[in-house]
């Protein structure tokens, strides 16, 4: 029953940081209003409790050797491949992160959004959502694969 759950739950956590980090960029893209701003932020803490889920319980799934032994991924070129689109993705969401805490922290003491976010700002990280929803899909894909054989010598 552990594997079901942890798999179920890594899997939910995929949907859900999925559908959140799309509509971080969406909410960050129609910033014209300080309630955009605040919607972009749950959105974006969604993101983050999802990856919190999914790195958890991808790890446990790892380490406690719960579905194949750990063996079986570190020579899998799919599973690879699937954490170096992870790491890309933490890689990437380091400079959002800090920028959005920072955004949170002056709409707190008062500033009006148009003042705490520059749309040049706001384009990137939206960009940069996107490309990290991308590499989500491609990490599902890995997955699928691994999960049929593929990627072992």
């Amino acid at each position: 029953m552990l594997r079901v759950a942890l798999a179920g739950f890594h899997l939910l956590a995929l949907g859900v940081g999925l559908f959140a980090v799309v509509y971080r960029a969406t909410a960050l893209r129609e910033l014209v209003a300080e309630s955009s701003l605040k919607r972009a932020f749950k959105f974006d803490s969604l993101w983050g409790i999802a990856a919190g889920i999914w790195i958890v319980t991808g790890v446990w799934r790892l380490l406690a050797s719960i579905e194949k032994p750990a063996s079986y991924y570190f020579g899998n070129s799919l599973f690879q491949s699937k954490m170096g689109a992870l790491v890309l993705i933490l890689i990437l969401e380091i400079w959002p992160m800090i920028t959005l805490i920072r955004w949170r922290m002056q709409l707190r003491k008062g500033m009006a959004p148009a003042a705490i976010a520059a749309p040049e700002t706001v384009k990137r990280i939206a960009i940069l959502s996107h490309i990290q929803a991308t590499l989500i899909v491609i990490m599902v894909f890995a997955a699928a694969g691994m999960a049929r054989g593929y990627g072992t010598p």
